[in-house]
């Protein structure tokens, strides 16, 4: 009998009224799978995170962690089975430093020397390992430093999976392929689904690609296979995609 899958919907509807924000999502995600989730503004992609975190509950549906429904539960229940989520509005401690940030998260997990030399390896991780980086406060941070230290307080929680809500959004290539590294290095331990919508970015971190049009799935396959399908083409990459051919 083969394992259940790590992260499971199935028919997961979430209404706001009269409008349908995810319409009977069935999406499977393997066990240290890293998928990425595309779609136009509106497509219904940080709807359905939320949905699966519970910072939102769903009209209808279910959801399974492990093969076990997690509709029942609280959005901190969730958060400590292992489901961490990063949202595109971040979620770091603006007034504490780097370090700080980092070891607040790891005690959620880490004690004593382990917790130490937990918070000393992510720091050098995410380029932070001299006391002039690691003490600076995460206030004064670039965007893209921010974006780091929030996945490297992911890094420190150790979780099973990590929804990551645009982590490259507003960073330079260079920085953007720092980003990549960081999150392949969390998929080492945790499944990972990232909703992105630079296509560079997609195509150097993704095998699989799942594309939601009006809340609704319209394909799954690789970013290559994504990229050629004309529909796709017409609702979401258009000339974005051309002009980098």
């Amino acid at each position: 009998m083969s394992a259940a899958p790590m992260l499971e919907t199935r028919g997961l509807t979430c209404r706001f009224g009269g409008v349908t924000a995810v319409d009977n999502v069935d999406l499977t995600i393997a066990e240290g799978e890293l998928r990425c989730l595309i779609g136009p503004n509106g497509a219904g992609k940080s709807t359905l995170f939320k949905c699966m975190t519970r910072q939102l509950r769903a009209t209808s549906g279910d959801i399974l962690l492990r093969g076990q429904s997690v509709v029942g539960s609280h959005p901190h229940q969730i958060a400590r089975m292992g489901v961490a989520i990063k949202n595109q509005i971040g979620s770091v401690y603006s007034g504490l430093s780097v370090r700080e940030n980092i070891w607040v998260a790891g005690r959620r997990l880490h004690r004593g020397e382990h917790l130490e030399r937990s918070v000393t390896a992510i720091l050098n991780e995410i380029g932070f390992a001299e006391p002039s980086r690691f003490n600076l406060k995460v206030d004064a941070l670039s965007h893209a430093h921010r974006q780091w230290v929030e996945l490297g307080m992911l890094l420190a929680t150790n979780p099973i999976v990590a929804l990551l809500d645009e982590p490259a959004a507003g960073t330079t290539r260079d920085e953007m392929l720092k980003t990549i590294k960081l999150i392949r290095r969390l998929n080492e331990s945790a499944t990972i689904i990232v909703v992105e919508h630079d296509l560079e970015f997609i195509s150097l971190l993704a095998k699989r690609v799942t594309v939601l049009h009006r809340g609704a799935i319209l394909l799954e396959d690789s970013m290559e296979n994504v990229a050629r399908n004309p529909l796709v083409r017409e609702i979401y990459l258009g000339k974005q995609w051309q002009a980098k051919q």
